[in-house]
């Protein structure tokens, strides 16, 4: 039997200003694929749940500016609102993608606004090790841009702890916490480039071996996703230190949630930002529009680990918010 994936990092004090949900370790299934550890439900085989599934073409709704996909974003979140009671449950984007939404949800914070009180939030993925003072962490980033008065508002706020030296505990407990609230109304996906045009979505890394059942995993940090990772942070205007960039080149692992949790979600909204920095989406998102999809599912299941940005074209409900620069030539 393959020992627990540990870690060993320097601790770092919890955010305990945001409430917390408290739970106890899910039961999912832990399995390898390669290098990578991935965690699944029991049920229905991946096979079995991509027969059901029904490919989609996606039609990109192409917006003026940066801004305008951040206030379209933020449309959603109020549409959800006026047609959902209670509490709303969403999974945010890291990186540039949502940094004008989070920007519109600071702002809506100082008035004390009702959506944000209503609001249980997840992140989607994270280096490890990591301290969560990182400036390079994405939890730095959404506490830059979200505000004090975010926080204060807004009801649970879930991040994996990637500062703790046992990281597959750290991910039974965050599923726990998902599912304890019912799952995501909203996921806010991005959309990363790789290598021959394909594309990572959350940070679910072609040959993965990541399938439909499959709920969050841990894999393997490669150059590319970490210089990836750095220059879009410093493209939205974080500050780095030398030290925070030595230790973020230093992580090993990066959690991420899985299709099942992409599949499952009410609404995916995926926003992509920053072709004119990152022009290798260019390529990779024209070929997640335009690839055929196998309706065999074995081979559509070889497709989507090897180009895991096709996972959207599986999702009933997407709303892909887009800019002009994507669709410019290289």
């Amino acid at each position: 039997m393959t020992s627990p994936l540990r870690v060993r990092s320097s601790s770092c004090g919890s955010l305990q200003r945001y409430e917390r949900i408290e739970a106890t370790l899910t039961q999912l299934n832990r399995r390898t694929a390669g290098d990578n550890t991935w965690f699944s439900r029991s049920g229905a085989s991946s096979l079995e749940v991509l027969s059901r599934l029904e490919p989609r073409n996606i039609i990109p709704e192409i917006l003026p500016s940066e801004d305008d996909v951040g206030r379209a974003m933020l449309e959603e979140l109020d549409d959800l609102a006026r047609q959902k009671g209670g509490e709303l449950v969403i999974i945010i984007l890291g990186g540039r993608g949502a940094q004008a939404l989070h920007r519109f949800l600071g702002e809506r914070a100082q008035k004390a606004d009702d959506l944000i009180s209503r609001l249980h939030v997840f992140t989607q993925d994270g280096l490890a090790p990591m301290r969560k003072g990182n400036s390079l962490s994405f939890v730095r980033d959404f506490e830059r841009l979200l505000g004090d008065a975010f926080f204060q508002q807004v009801r649970s706020f879930t991040t994996v702890r990637t500062d703790s030296d046992d990281l597959e505990t750290e991910v039974r407990n965050y599923v726990e916490k998902l599912d304890s609230v019912g799952g995501a109304d909203i996921f806010f996906l991005g959309h990363g480039p790789e290598a021959q045009s394909r594309s990572h979505l959350a940070y679910i890394k072609p040959q993965s071996g990541a399938t439909a059942t499959d709920v969050a995993g841990l894999i393997p940090i490669s150059s590319t996703i970490l210089e990836h990772h750095i220059t879009k942070f410093k493209a939205g205007g974080t500050s780095v230190s030398p030290d925070d960039e030595v230790e973020c080149r230093r992580a090993t692992h990066i959690f991420t949630l899985g299709p099942d949790v992409i599949l499952s979600s009410r609404r995916l909204v995926q926003s992509i930002v920053d072709a004119s920095t990152a022009p290798a989406k260019r390529t990779s998102y024209r070929r997640v529009l335009e690839e055929r999809l196998s309706n065999e599912p074995r081979a559509l299941e070889a497709q989507l680990d090897d180009n895991p940005g096709l996972w959207v074209r599986l999702h009933p409900s997407v709303r892909s918010l887009v800019l002009p620069d994507l669709f410019e030539s290289t």
